[in-house]
């Protein structure tokens, strides 16, 4: 328990009325620094033990099991007696998981029995957004905009993880992403650092949870450190250009939240990064991470990215990789060998020196103390996990859900009413239980996943007529023989839905799109539906924000599910019947076209503001000569069945100290007959700096439920570190001005109102 909910705690004891009133103040102060200090008297001592521990286990090892410590083998049955043999010799620290409880207690047997100093392994796998249960990818949770939820989807993977004997997991990924170009934009959560950040930590505390050393938390890692997601031109594994002042006021703000969490690992990018290879990187790897922010952990490279270094041009051979890397404060080599085979003959020649492993390996032992791993190295051998549980089912339904984002509703068409007696189910989403789980979902199976057109028929006390026909055999198929069945089954129906996007295998790592229109001929599918009169309702799949200006004006609804994981039929039925209110928001801005990217709600503002078309996006940035410069759909964007009205925006003072906190207080209504949940969301604007700042910036929302006509006040709390930055000389601090500040339900849309920051 910490010291916010010790004090939870204490607030909730009944005290006698007669007790005097500073009595209790004092008593309660006494109590509330007693257990923190008592909190951090516990914490104290037990690193001061596992220090002591380190040291001692560490006077005992030789040089050869200590740059064993910084290997990771990838596992694999034609090398298992290979990988026996070295792990007998303590020439490996950590495997990537063959995800078989019995082959990893086997192996950690070897370890933990057999090695020079019985030191046990830790076992890496990306379980990027569920294991068995899959839920939706990364960026679709980011547009629930509901961390409590997301980190209950996180500890339902961290049980199910454990339960094949893997202790470690390389997620959240927490980078930045401006340019939907990029495929990894699927696997993080959007282009905000705020948000980012406050979802990176929820799925922190899920992996982790309040205790490392039981048996269903595993490690996590936050990845990619640091830049990865503004690679040039969108086009994975590019070189990345960011200024060190941008570098700390975007790009490591989620990752310092995930330290400030308590996170135990990270892992090395592979761009580079101002010209240095971030596997290689002194200024991030050291500086930042180990001088500026003190991180204790592990860093760990990912996969061959240390011999990424001679690609890089950094290095001439595998040595010199090996020398980079580990001098610049690497603890891990992922895969390759270059540490394993080079590390001790760079030490003899004095390239490196035994203090910089013993640096490495001091904080590789730290984890795996604090893991209790010497004490417990088997997981998943004393618990029993239940796989794909009832309860996991019921967090991914409630998770694709919330994450489903309503773009377009013209007529209010949706929900569906009782006037709707036929519906024709098209597309290649209608009935695809293959692709709608998304990228990085190897655990996941086919016959999990709940799709469409069965979530539809088994819906209960559906009176409708459904009539299937994919109209396309595929997301990329050009063939249009199919288009008459579909165009039949339209002609007899009430409403369309079209199922599709993009397939799966076009998102993720190494998969940068030029072009984001709908794949394949699938615009042409729709806008041959749009002739038969027949009101459509476009649901699209996929794992980055797609380009739909081509078809918006053909359709009348259009829902973003993103990839669903294995919910995603039921959710859907939930939405379009109206048994749900769609609630996401968007955690990414959605260009018209692709010339316009990148396209971000936190940009700086320009020297020649242009004239107005639609808030922040062009009220500071020059057009185009040719094309609009406004998006298809704003950052935190989302419509619902329910009508919203923000009303009552007040501050708690307008003359604000620095070190003063601001209250902001306004009443949200529903002015409809629906029920629903609204994310309001509160944005900030420095008007005058010592250096540009974004003409917005997201500093906090809520997510709160209103019935049919109700109202409910939000109040939002501001102090210090969101009014902060990191200035020309780097150092985070709050200059005295102007600001302005709106409350409101997107990025453009809101109540303003102005305060200021004096000395």
């Amino acid at each position: 328990m910490n010291c916010l909910n010790e004090r939870n705690a204490i607030l909730k004891i009944n005290i006698p009325v007669m007790i005097n009133k500073n009595l209790i103040i004092g008593l309660f102060s006494l109590l509330l620094f007693n257990s923190c200090f008592a909190q951090q008297s516990a914490t104290s001592s037990t690193n001061i033990l596992i220090e002591k521990r380190i040291d001692n286990l560490m006077r005992k090892m030789s040089l050869t099991e200590k740059i064993g410590q910084m290997y990771q083998s990838n596992y694999s049955n034609e090398d298992l007696a290979h990988i026996q043999q070295l792990i007998r010799q303590g020439k490996i620290g950590a495997l990537l998981s063959p995800m078989d409880l019995v082959k990893v207690t086997a192996l950690q047997k070897i370890a933990v029995e057999e090695s020079p100093n019985h030191i046990p392994l830790l076992f890496g796998a990306d379980v990027i957004h569920g294991l068995r249960t899959v839920f939706p990818i990364p960026l679709a949770q980011a547009a629930s905009w509901n961390p409590g939820l997301v980190e209950q989807a996180a500890r339902v993977a961290a049980e199910e993880t454990s339960s094949f004997g893997v202790n470690w997991n390389y997620s959240p990924m927490v980078d930045i992403a401006r340019d939907p170009r990029w495929g990894r934009i699927a696997e993080g959560f959007g282009e905000d650092p705020y948000l980012t950040g406050i979802m990176g930590v929820a799925m922190v505390k899920g992996y982790q949870g309040s205790d490392l050393t039981k048996a269903t938390s595993i490690a996590a890692c936050g990845k990619h450190f640091v830049g990865y997601g503004a690679a040039e031109g969108g086009r994975d594994y590019n070189t990345t250009y960011i200024p060190e002042n941008e570098l700390k006021n975007t790009y490591l703000r989620p990752f310092y939240a995930l330290k400030q969490a308590g996170i135990c690992s990270y892992m090395s990018a592979f761009n580079d990064l101002n010209g240095v290879p971030s596997t290689a990187n002194p200024f991030t790897l050291r500086q930042i991470l180990r001088d500026e922010w003190n991180f204790d952990g592990l860093v760990v490279s990912d996969q061959h990215s240390v011999l990424g270094l001679i690609n890089h041009g950094i290095a001439a051979d595998p040595a010199e990789a090996a020398s980079k890397a580990i001098k610049a404060g690497l603890n891990i080599e992922m895969g390759s060998t270059s540490f394993l085979d080079f590390a001790h003959q760079l030490v003899k020649e004095g390239k490196i020196s035994e203090k910089d492993i013993d640096e490495s390996v001091r904080d590789i032992l730290r984890i795996k103390f604090r893991m209790g791993l010497f004490e417990k190295p088997y997981k998943g051998t004393d618990t029993k996990v239940e796989l794909l549980s009832n309860y996991n089912k019921e967090v991914a339904l409630k998770l694709s859900e919330q994450s489903i984002v309503m773009l377009k509703n013209d007529k209010n068409l949706l929900p569906l009413s009782d006037s709707i007696k036929s519906i024709a189910i098209i597309g290649p989403y209608g009935n695809n239980p293959n692709e709608m789980d998304g990228c990085w979902t190897s655990h996941g199976r086919v016959e999990d996943v709940q799709a469409v057109l069965p979530a539809f028929q088994n819906m209960p006390g559906l009176n409708v007529a459904i009539r299937y026909a994919k109209g396309v055999d595929n997301c990329t198929s050009t063939d249009t023989s199919l288009f008459k069945e579909a165009l039949e089954a339209a002609g007899k129906s009430d409403v369309i839905l079209f199922f599709g996007g993009e397939h799966s295998e076009q998102t993720g790592e190494n998969n940068s799109r030029a072009f984001l229109r709908l794949p394949g001929v699938q615009e042409q599918l729709l806008k041959a539906l749009a002739k038969t009169g027949k009101p459509i309702v476009l649901t699209v799949f996929s794992g980055r924000p797609l380009v739909l200006e081509n078809v918006l004006p053909d359709v009348t609804s259009v829902l973003y599910a993103w990839h669903t994981g294995i919910m995603g039929g039921p959710a859907l039925a939930n939405i379009i019947f109206g048994k749900v209110s769609p609630s996401g928001k968007l955690p990414v801005t959605f260009p018209k076209a692709e010339g316009q990217i990148p396209l971000y709600y936190n940009h700086k503002p320009s020297n020649q503001p242009p004239k107005k078309e639609l808030g922040n996006y062009s009220d500071y940035r020059t057009t185009y000569n040719d094309f609009s410069n406004t998006p298809a759909f704003p950052f935190g964007f989302g419509l619902s069945y329910a009508r919203f009205e923000y009303s009552d925006i007040k501050l708690s003072s307008q003359q604000l100290h620095f070190s003063d906190t601001l209250l902001v207080n306004a009443v949200v209504s529903n002015k409809s007959t629906y029920e629903g949940e609204e994310v309001a969301q509160l944005y900030l604007h420095n008007k005058v700096s010592s250096i540009t700042r974004p003409v917005k910036e997201l500093k906090a929302f809520q997510r709160i439920f209103l019935k049919p006509g109700e109202s409910k006040p939000v109040q939002f709390k501001l102090s210090y570190n969101d009014f902060a930055f990191y200035d020309l000389n780097n150092q985070f601090t709050v200059e005295p001005g102007a600001f302005s500040l709106w409350v409101g339900p997107n990025s453009v849309d809101g109540l303003r109102t102005d305060f200021v920051i004096g000395k």
